[in-house]
């Protein structure tokens, strides 16, 4: 065979990314309140955007001159199908993740899950239109409130007022940018001595002055030091407190008898300064800067149908004995002004504006009907969640069965991948609670009767057994394993001391020795 250059003829396949695509994607990974920051964000750069208030009325009358607000656009095969609601046949989303480079093209490598939290919704938004906007705006940014201060700007603000000598102020004020966010110091006074070139007497007077700050406890270096300056603070310092914080490795490990000998008190007493004991912050510098925890919005409402033989809402899902529609108070609708296009079209006497304007319809055309297929997407994927788990629905977590991606992608043909776009960062509000979609799809274990449960089933079963023990008798692993082969699970022992260590509970030696603790009042 000849060495030398020549020209082939290949024939390949590949998949070509287009911006609309990849922006149509990243919007059915987005939560509703993302997308309402993103909608904000095209309404700011595109003048043929603005927002929506109510639905449009179904079949109602085109408005004189509706003929000359046509665009070459909607003569396109999408808007055939979708003037011939044939919609549903258009899935510009659904499509092989195997072809994608996901850090690039849609984000997913970033993605991480948000914590779960519950949130009520007021009245009248179940069953409403997914279209529709909420009765209100949100807030303005000047009626946002300000982000609370960090445990150090808290701390900075007070020392300035405790002391004149400068050189005990800048030692004081390094400190504090020392604590840990729980508001302890890890560098010995050695160090810190070492470190700034003083003495170690100046020091140890600088962190005594952090110590007098609020609140209470910070500057401590270990749990005994931050518990004496609270019990300091409350004047319950004595020399019987004293040896109790001095011995509370004792306590840790439940030695009560040991410890009460030490401090030479009867166990009235004892059961008292333990109880003053339980009052102080293990922990001062969380109180600062952490702010109370937000709530969630959800993004898809799921409640009992209003009847059996009401017709299902077209913001909504179809199942059987329940409404699902999208939470409207975080969506906000979109629209493309055609109007003002048209006006616009007229006074464009540049080939270079023409153009411009000719994009802009086109992106604004893209993304109200990115918008619809999302929506539609949602909602079809949280109907078949539903109809899955209609028994986590009606009677609790004990029903709720394993559930794959695959499961439900095979449902609703779909590809996995637009599953788990749908199911990311997102959240579902039901009469039990806010659940995030991602809670639905679990693993399966082995029951009794040959069929598969849910791993949170088996774990809600551990905590309710481990909840109602005695504490006089405390259940091992293997007497879980009895407990719940009588409830129809299947497990092997190191299963279950699994499951009890992912929803944070001790060993049967651990709670014997808390619930111990607990009892001395």
């Amino acid at each position: 065979m000849a060495l030398g250059p020549r020209l082939d003829i290949r024939q390949s396949q590949s998949l070509v990314m287009t911006p609309q695509l990849q922006q149509a994607i990243k919007l059915l990974a987005l939560s509703n309140l993302e997308v309402e920051t993103f909608i904000g964000e095209a309404l700011d750069a595109n003048p043929l955007l603005e927002m929506g208030d109510a639905a449009p009325a179904a079949g109602g009358e085109e408005a004189p001159g509706e003929d000359l607000r046509r665009t070459h656009l909607e003569s396109s095969p999408v808007d055939q199908l979708v003037g011939e609601g044939r919609a549903a046949e258009d899935r510009p989303l659904d499509i092989d993740s195997s072809a994608l480079d996901l850090d690039r093209d849609t984000g997913d490598g970033a993605m991480a899950l948000a914590d779960l939290a519950s949130s009520g919704l007021r009245e009248g938004t179940i069953g409403a239109d997914s279209g529709g906007s909420g009765s209100g705006e949100g807030p303005d940014i000047d009626e946002r409130g300000a982000s609370a201060a960090s445990l150090a700007e808290h701390l900075h603000g007070q020392i300035g007022a405790t002391t004149s000598d400068a050189q005990l102020l800048f030692v004081g004020r390094w400190l504090i940018d020392q604590l840990d966010e729980t508001g302890y110091l890890r560098m010995t006074l050695p160090e810190v001595a070492e470190a700034l070139g003083l003495p170690l007497s100046r020091v140890e007077a600088a962190l005594a002055l952090v110590q007098t700050l609020d609140p209470t406890g910070v500057g401590a270096r270990t749990l005994g030091e931050c518990l004496a300056l609270q019990a300091r603070e409350a004047d319950r310092y004595d020399p019987l407190m004293a040896r109790l914080l001095d011995n509370l490795d004792l306590l840790g490990r439940g030695e009560l008898a040991r410890l009460r000998r030490l401090c030479g008190v009867d166990e009235e007493d004892f059961a008292d300064m333990l109880a003053e004991l339980r009052g102080y912050d293990p922990k001062p510098g969380l109180r600062i800067g952490s702010g109370p925890a937000e709530a969630i919005s959800p993004d898809i409402l799921v409640q009992p149908a209003r009847g059996e033989g009401d017709p299902a809402d077209d913001a909504g899902a179809e199942v059987p004995g329940w409404a699902i529609s999208l939470n409207p108070a975080t969506l906000p609708r979109v629209l493309v002004n055609r109007s003002y296009y048209v006006e616009m079209r007229r006074s464009c006497v540049d080939k270079t504006a023409r153009a411009w304007l000719g994009e802009r319809l086109a992106d604004a055309n893209w993304l109200v009907k990115a918008l619809d297929q999302r929506q539609k997407t949602i909602l079809k994927v949280a109907a078949e969640i539903v109809k899955q788990q209609e028994g986590f629905f009606r009677h609790g977590v004990s029903h709720l069965r394993p559930m794959t991606l695959r499961t439900v992608a095979e449902a609703v043909k779909m590809h996995e991948s637009t599953i788990s776009r749908v199911t990311s960062n997102k959240y579902l509000h039901c009469l039990r609670g806010t659940f995030e979609l991602k809670y639905f799809f679990t693993s399966g274990v082995a029951g009794t009767d040959g069929e598969g449960v849910s791993a949170e089933a088996v774990k809600a079963a551990i905590r309710q057994l481990i909840d109602g023990e005695d504490p006089k008798a405390i259940l091992s692993d293997d007497a879980l394993v009895d407990l719940l082969k009588a409830r129809g699970f299947d497990l092997a022992r190191r299963t279950v001391a699994k499951y009890r260590e992912a929803i944070g509970l001790g060993s049967s030696v651990q709670r014997r020795r808390q619930k111990a603790l607990a009892g001395v009042r």
